[in-house]
């Protein structure tokens, strides 16, 4: 039970942390500068969301196979 908490806890912090928190490559951080807030914003969870989603695929298998083996 304690680690799914940890997990929810991570996942909230995760999802609260300040925008200005996001890191960016020089190129999209020029461009999102010259798009104005909200749509800097946009752009900001759009590459949160392209490089997040890999990441909970491969978590899930990884944590699924570990269950399976476990």
């Amino acid at each position: 039970m304690a680690r799914g908490s940890l997990i929810v806890i991570l996942l909230l912090l995760l999802f609260f942390l300040p925008a200005d928190l996001w890191a960016q490559c020089s190129i999209c951080t020029r461009t999102a500068q010259q798009l104005g807030e909200r749509p800097a914003q946009a752009l900001n969870w759009g590459i949160i969301y392209l490089g997040l989603t890999p990441f909970l695929i491969i978590g899930y298998i990884g944590y699924r196979w570990w269950k399976d083996n476990n």
